[in-house]
């Protein structure tokens, strides 16, 4: 769709192709000498490890140049391996945001939370109502779990710093460091406070992630707030999907550091990366790291992207605008950890770890359990 635009202005033919299997193939297809010139990859930790092996070329300074101005440098960070930066971020996700329904919420005088502690005030005021304040769900198939993992991570995000956050994903700390056991206790108070969360914590491993926010837009309602990524709105009813702007209101996670500018942003997104290095890929590589190949899609709706100079009043709606701007405005953005860890963790023991957190299992036990599993 985006590179439509491209190939009219300069001649070049770009031919896409998707696969169910990328993750395996791609590797396949480096190591057989035989890979696309281009990549778009989903995780960080891929794109260091064809780096590792040789794969990848760096990118030119030409394009570094349009990186610094544009993104904010935390991108750079991620697209960086030894030193060499290798590639450039297009199509993001943000997932460090609460959802609720707009004409409930305004109706019953709720307040936008601006800090942690208004957000757990806010929660008290939603339960004195005789509503549970939060619907979450955890099951997702073989990877039940992973929105304990999202919970963490922002909280940990919001309480340890970015550095600290750094370090527990490269396990330059261990993974039950005592600033982890403190970010679990803030995530405890949303989950394990009695009538906070719509049917209690240890139903939250049956319900499905997406069926979730689902409660905030029934008549009437038996939730008010949900946290998830830009990506929910997938799930939401049709008659709420057709009209966005008209249900559905967000703001981002409240910061819980006081001296925070602006709440921090976890989050993950599509990083392309070269494995021929040629002119004609080098322009479609300078065009996808330009606002002009957003903006197609952004009008579309359903993608956000983080260059600086995008004009917000190209997305299709006003949540949209919203998420794109707290995005780029964020004090802090990191990937998602869990798909930064060792997958035995990541996606593995830390996935585990939380449901059996959410059932009963103590929260020291959880988090050396977890850490005995890093490899």
């Amino acid at each position: 769709m985006f590179l439509l635009k491209f190939t009219a202005k300069t001649g070049i033919a770009v031919e896409y192709e998707g696969s169910p299997e990328f993750e395996v193939q791609i590797l396949v297809q480096a190591e057989a000498g035989t890979p696309p010139d281009i990549a778009g990859l989903p995780q960080p930790g891929l794109m260091k490890s064809l780096a590792e092996k040789g794969h990848l070329k760096t990118m030119w300074p030409e394009i570094i140049a349009q990186i610094d101005r544009n993104y904010s440098p935390a991108w750079k960070e991620l697209a960086t391996y030894n030193g060499e930066v290798y590639g450039i971020y297009h199509r993001v996700n943000a997932k460090s945001f609460v959802y609720y329904n707009k004409q409930e919420f305004t109706s019953r005088g709720y307040s936008i939370p601006k800090t942690w502690d208004e957000l757990i005030a806010l929660s008290d005021q939603m339960k004195a109502d005789g509503i549970a304040p939060w619907s979450i769900g955890m099951e997702s198939g073989a990877a039940t779990g992973w929105v304990g993992t999202d919970w963490m991570e922002d909280v940990m995000l919001r309480t340890a710093g970015a550095d600290v956050y750094d370090k527990w994903i490269s396990h330059d700390i261990p993974f039950n460091d005592p600033s982890v056991l403190n970010a679990m206790q803030y995530v405890k108070q949303i989950f394990f406070t009695p009538g906070y969360v719509l049917g209690g914590a240890s139903t939250m491993p049956a319900l499905n992630f997406g069926d979730s926010i689902r409660p905030l837009f029934q008549n009437p309602p038996t939730a008010m707030l949900h946290r998830q990524g830009n990506f929910i709105f997938n799930w939401l009813p049709d008659n709420v999907k057709a009209n966005i702007d008209q249900y559905v209101g967000v703001f981002p996670l409240p910061p819980i550091d006081p001296n925070a500018a602006s709440p921090p942003i976890m989050g993950g997104g599509e990083q392309y990366v070269v494995f021929n290095d040629t002119p004609e890929v080098r322009k479609v590589m300078e065009f996808l790291a330009s606002w002009d190949s957003g903006r197609t899609w952004a009008s579309r709706g359903g993608a956000l992207f983080p260059y600086k100079d995008q004009d917000y009043s190209a997305y299709a709606t006003d949540i949209e605008r919203e998420l794109a701007k707290a995005l780029v405005e964020a004090s802090a953005f990191r990937f998602d950890a869990s798909d930064l860890m060792p997958p035995e963790v990541g996606n593995g023991t830390f996935w585990t770890g939380m449901v059996e957190w959410v059932t009963g299992k103590d929260d020291r036990a959880v988090l050396n359990d977890i850490e005995a599993s890093w490899p």
